[in-house]
């Protein structure tokens, strides 16, 4: 897959961005390395019915950030509250495009099934079958595919004015619970990355710029776009992204904390630094990690090697993708070939020795006075 070489590169900005992906590394923080106890901890601040509600919606929809995109600026959490209360209730799912699968396919069985107002096993298994057979470059909110899921995600469809209330209501509440200082935290963030990717894209020029960001399933996206809309986010250091409802668009996500900082207020340990360290202390994960140091190898093939079942292979590969460690490129339809990230490993030693030899009674008096503003 090749990107088109007249791609444009837009640039976007606002913490509207930050609002919605937030309660996605909320919600699963060991994605992130993020520390489980503190996510759980900012989750235990709003009401037991509106994180019930979050945890369904966060674990099997997409952040809408297309819909973030076409927001009047200045684009933060207020702004994007205003713009959900305007619209009617009952058009709330149908406008934001919330769906497992960013497809106009699952789109559509979702809004049939708003607008009959119930769904039935046939429907069910339609939503399972495209979630399935999603082609690559396709957005896909990750997890096992079951009936469970998909019977949630019908049901939360079925009934887009209860849906409407509950969404912007739960949304309401986060803001005044924990976003509403957050957004003031990160804004400078949001802007010195902006500024320092809109320089490298000026030195390189459109099609270098995004060769050199894009990974595999940013690249497989781009098939067909003309546009790209790159916004910086504090929260989401993946590389997230959504296709206009045209797919002439794609709008990306890339992440505007320095790798020495911490998601969590305070915080000395950066999260990064964590998750990699988090993910090699598996020895089996160090075993891959050696074997792709010296060549690429499909999951199968290293199942092999290993002598392990292919679904545990899979497993720990995720763990090393999700760390920045390892990467992927396709192989025919069907088949991945993953690779070492040897400048993210080197990037690993950097971060743990530059974290080792800091002064420990300057970084800890910071700590503490952070702390006693919390």
């Amino acid at each position: 897959m090749t990107l088109n070489p007249d791609i444009k590169v837009q640039w976007d900005y606002g913490t509207a961005y930050d609002f919605l992906s937030s309660l996605h590394v909320l919600h699963f923080p060991d994605e992130y390395g993020l520390r489980g106890a503190w996510a759980a901890g900012v989750r235990s601040r709003l009401p037991n019915e509106v994180r019930e509600f979050l945890e369904t919606v966060i674990g099997n929809f997409n952040t809408p950030l297309d819909w973030i995109h076409n927001l009047p600026q200045p684009k933060d959490a207020a702004t994007a509250l205003v713009a959900l209360r305007r619209i009617p209730g009952n058009e709330r799912l149908a406008e934001l495009r919330l769906s497992p699968v960013d497809s106009r396919e699952c789109l559509a069985v979702l809004q049939q099934t708003s607008q009959r107002g119930h769904w039935d096993q046939e429907t069910l298994e339609e939503l399972i079958w495209i979630w399935r057979q999603a082609r690559p470059g396709v957005q896909i909110i990750p997890g096992e595919i079951n009936e469970q899921r998909a019977a949630e995600i019908l049901a939360l469809y079925a009934n887009p004015v209860h849906f409407g209330e509950q969404y912007l209501d739960a949304l309401e509440t986060y803001y005044k619970a924990f976003f509403s200082e957050e957004d003031k935290r990160i804004s400078p963030k949001l802007d010195l990355a902006l500024k320092k990717n809109q320089k490298l894209k000026a030195e390189l020029g459109d099609f270098n710029y995004l060769t050199k960001i894009l990974d595999p399933a940013g690249l497989a996206a781009s098939d067909g776009v003309e546009e790209v809309v790159l916004a910086p986010s504090y929260w989401c250091a993946r590389r997230d992204f959504q296709l206009s409802a045209d797919g002439r668009q794609m709008v990306m996500l890339f992440s505007a904390r320095p790798k020495e900082e911490s998601l969590v207020p305070g915080e000395v340990v950066p999260e990064d630094l964590l998750l990699r360290l988090k993910a090699m202390t598996d020895p089996t994960r160090m075993r891959i990690l050696r074997y792709l140091l010296q060549e690429q190898l499909t999951p199968a093939e290293l199942a092999r090697r290993l002598r392990l079942r292919a679904p545990t292979v899979t497993h720990h590969l995720h763990a090393l993708k999700a760390s920045g460690m390892v990467q992927f490129v396709r192989k025919g339809k069907n088949e991945h070939l993953y690779f070492a990230k040897m400048d993210s490993i080197r990037e690993t030693y950097a971060l743990l020795k530059e974290f080792l030899e800091q002064d420990v009674n300057v970084v800890e008096s910071i700590d503490f006075l952070d702390n006693q503003f919390l």
